[in-house]
């Protein structure tokens, strides 16, 4: 049975709405845009970096993912780098994607802003044509930083509003609640960009509170910890507020010991609207199938429950009703064949 469900769901089409880009950065192409631009890595070989992923909490990795993104300085960089995730994507039966970007990681070492935004964008062009994968691109501020600084990100944005169909809150939560950012949230709201913010993942319940109350946000990322409160988790299954859970980060990063502790399972039974999506892939052990795999392996999922999650994955994303509509129609022709 548990053979039959992996088949099934490898072909399962689904959408991904939690992918940081630079997250992507497999060791592999680290080294080679490390040779290439000439920057100095304190990694001697690929094996050296690999090793350097064994990282036991949020911060360690963030370590040394900002070491990664320092290899990337280049139109052509950024191109390669969202196209090297959408192979992986489109090997996956990924049709729509919605990524992340960190702006700040690259504008503060001296990479424009539309360097990254362009290359990023033109991939996204090439990979629609290519693969046939639509997406949304959103642009994230770093909650280590301040208010101000992200501020001067979304300053920098508004020649690119064409491009960018959202904003997020990323990097580093404890300590660094939502509320720290409801006036910069405000101003996208009033420009017109959507808004999701991670919450929950490492900080309390009451994060993912702020970000609906403060930051009105249209989806939270995470939000693994809305299970500690019924009243909480009561309103985000009212409200059908789309959560975007990342299995095996989850377990990298050690916010749960084991991968039959993931809440997941539990948060479909109370009619949450869960999603399963890759986070950093290259740092986390797996690409998107790779989590629904082990979920499957870990968790008993029927084949309803994968029915349902990818299609939560469509109905949680920022498409059109009509866009919505066709992906779930080709989920139910997967799902009767």
């Amino acid at each position: 049975m548990t053979t039959d469900l992996h088949h099934f769901v490898t072909g399962l089409p689904k959408a991904e709405l939690h992918l940081h880009l630079e997250g992507s950065l497999e060791p592999e192409q680290m080294f080679e845009l490390a040779a290439r631009n000439r920057v100095a890595l304190k990694y001697a070989t690929v094996e050296d970096i690999h090793r350097a992923y064994n990282f036991t909490n949020l911060q360690e990795f963030l370590d040394v993912y900002y070491t990664g993104m320092s290899v990337l300085q280049s139109e052509q960089d950024f191109y390669e780098l969202t196209m090297a995730y959408l192979r992986k994507a489109h090997a996956d039966t990924v049709r729509h994607v919605e990524v992340f970007f960190d702006p700040q990681g690259h504008t503060q070492r001296g990479v424009s802003f539309a360097t990254v935004i362009t290359g990023i964008s033109k991939a996204l062009k090439d990979g629609q044509a290519k693969y046939g994968i639509s997406h949304k691109l959103i642009m994230c501020f770093l909650r280590h930083l301040s208010e101000r600084d992200a501020f001067t990100t979304l300053e920098q944005a508004r020649a690119h509003l064409d491009l960018i169909d959202g904003v997020g809150l990323d990097s580093s939560e404890i300590g660094h609640p939502p509320s720290k950012f409801k006036r910069v949230f405000k101003a996208a709201g009033e420009i017109g960009l959507l808004k999701v913010a991670h919450a929950g993942e490492e900080g309390p319940p009451g994060y993912i509170e702020e970000a609906l109350d403060l930051l009105k946000v249209d989806r939270i990322d995470h939000g693994n910890r809305s299970m500690e409160s019924p009243v909480l988790l009561q309103r985000l299954a009212d409200q059908q507020m789309t959560l975007t859970l990342c299995p095996l980060s989850n377990l990298k990063l050690c916010v749960i010991d084991d991968m039959t502790d993931h809440p997941i399972k539990r948060m479909l039974a109370r009619g949450l609207q869960v999603t399963v999506n890759s986070d950093d892939p290259s740092y986390f052990g797996g690409y998107v199938n790779d989590n629904y795999h082990a979920l499957i392996d870990a968790l008993e999922l029927t084949r309803g429950d994968l029915i349902q999650l990818a299609k939560n994955s469509f109905t949680g994303s920022f498409l059109s009703t009509e866009k919505k509509a066709a992906y779930l129609q080709e989920i139910g022709q997967h799902s009767t064949s």
